[in-house]
C-alpha cells in the first residue's frame, strides 16, 4: 500500500495565494529541513520513478486578480482557485515530485501581439482584448505595421534598411494568413504581459514558496524555461513559437527541441498551469505531435490536471472554455491521462 499523502506545512495560508509578498526564503530553508527529517523525505537522486511536474506560465500577469491577464475561467477566480489547489498538491507529494520546471512568458513592448506594433490611417492602435487583426484587416488597410517599430526591431542583416518597412508589412500578412492556415488562434492584441523586468513576470508568490520548499526538501533544484521573446511571433506553447518562417520561408524562429528531450527523459510528466485555453492547450498539443512522430506510447506518461488549469474567459467578450476542454479531450483521446489533483500521485499508475 503506498504512503499517504504528507500534511500541509503551518506556513501555508491559502487566503494569501492571490497576493505579492516577500518570501522568507531562509526561514523557509530551516522548516523544510526539518519537514524532510520528520517526514523521512528522500533527496530526488534516490526516485525510481522520476516524475517532472510542468508548470506553465504560473505568473502574477495571469494569477494575480487585477494584473494584466488575469485568467479567471468562468467562475471569475479560476487561476486563484487552481493556486490554492497547486500549492496542496506540490506539499501533499513532495516525496513523490522529482522536479518542478516552471515556464516563463517574457515580453518586451515591442512585440506583434501588442498595440505599439500596428496602427491605422487615423494613427490609432488597436484595443488590446478586444482586438483581433483578421487576414481581411490587413488587406483592406483596416491595420498595417506601424513604422515606427521598424528600427527598434534588429531585423535580420540582409534586409537592407530601405527594405525593412516593406519587409515587415508582408511578414504581418504573411503571419496572420499562417496563423489561419495552420488553425490557430486568429491575432489578438494583449495588454502589455508578463514584462521582462516586471512585477507580473514573477512566478505567484505561493507558487514560489512552495516550489522553493519542494527544493530544499527533496534536495534537487526548479528548472526555468523562458519564452515569448522573439518580437515576430507569439509563442503560447514552450515547445514551439507559432509561426517558424517568414514569407520566404526563411526561418525566424525554431522549436524548443532541448526542452522537450528534457521532458520526455522523465516517466511521468505532469502539467499544470494558465492558461487552459492557450499556453497550456498550445504545449500540450505540441508535445502530443511530437509524441506521435517519435512513439506513441510516450503520451501514457503525460498527466494533465484539469483542476489545476483554467481558460480565458473575458465576459461578454470572448469565452475560451470549449477549446480548452477540447484539448484536453484531444489528448486523452491519444492516451494522455486527465487527472483531478486531488488523487494523490501514487494512485495515478
Amino acid at each position: 500500500m503506498s504512503a499517504p499523502q504528507l500534511p500541509l506545512p503551518q506556513h501555508f495560508d491559502a487566503n494569501q495565494v492571490d497576493q505579492v509578498w516577500r518570501i522568507p526564503y531562509q526561514e523557509r530553508q530551516r522548516e523544510a529541513l526539518a519537514w524532510a527529517a520528520q517526514h523521512s523525505i528522500p533527496p530526488a537522486s534516490d526516485d525510481d520513478l522520476r516524475t517532472c511536474l510542468l508548470l506553465v506560465d504560473v505568473q502574477n500577469t495571469f494569477c494575480i486578480p487585477g494584473f494584466e491577464l488575469f485568467v479567471g475561467g468562468r467562475s471569475g477566480n479560476g487561476a486563484v482557485e487552481d493556486n490554492i489547489r497547486l500549492c496542496q498538491f506540490i506539499y501533499r507529494n513532495l516525496p513523490h515530485i522529482t522536479k518542478i520546471a516552471c515556464t516563463l512568458d517574457t515580453h518586451t513592448a515591442m512585440q506583434i501581439f501588442h498595440e505599439v506594433f500596428w496602427i491605422n490611417n487615423a494613427g490609432e492602435h488597436p484595443l488590446p482584448l478586444q482586438t483581433l487583426i483578421t487576414q481581411e484587416d490587413i488587406e483592406t488597410g483596416k491595420w498595417r505595421v506601424n513604422p515606427a517599430v521598424v528600427s527598434i526591431l534588429n531585423l535580420p542583416d540582409q534586409i537592407p534598411a530601405s527594405n525593412q518597412y516593406a519587409w515587415l508589412k508582408a511578414y504581418g500578412k504573411h503571419y496572420v494568413k499562417t496563423l489561419t492556415t495552420d488553425g490557430k488562434y486568429p491575432l489578438t492584441i494583449w495588454p502589455y504581459h508578463a514584462m521582462l523586468g516586471g512585477i507580473g513576470h514573477a512566478v505567484v508568490s505561493a507558487v514560489d514558496e512552495a516550489c522553493f520548499f519542494h527544493t530544499i526538501t527533496r534536495k534537487t533544484q526548479i528548472h526555468y524555461e523562458i519564452k515569448g521573446q522573439n518580437p515576430l511571433t507569439e509563442n503560447y506553447s514552450v515547445l514551439r513559437p507559432e509561426v517558424l518562417n517568414d514569407a520566404e520561408g526563411q526561418p525566424i524562429a525554431e522549436k524548443n527541441r532541448t526542452f522537450l528531450q528534457i521532458l520526455l527523459r522523465y516517466d511521468q510528466v505532469i502539467i499544470a498551469g494558465q492558461a487552459k485555453s492557450h499556453c497550456v492547450a498550445w504545449t500540450v498539443n505540441d508535445l502530443l505531435t511530437e509524441i506521435e512522430q517519435t512513439d506513441i506510447a510516450l503520451a501514457k506518461k503525460i498527466y494533465l490536471v484539469d483542476d489545476l488549469t483554467s481558460p480565458v474567459v473575458v465576459p461578454s467578450v470572448v469565452d475560451y472554455t470549449e477549446p480548452a476542454d477540447a484539448a484536453f479531450a484531444k489528448a486523452a483521446d491519444a492516451g494522455m491521462h486527465v487527472v483531478q489533483s486531488t488523487a494523490p500521485i501514487a494512485h495515478w499508475r
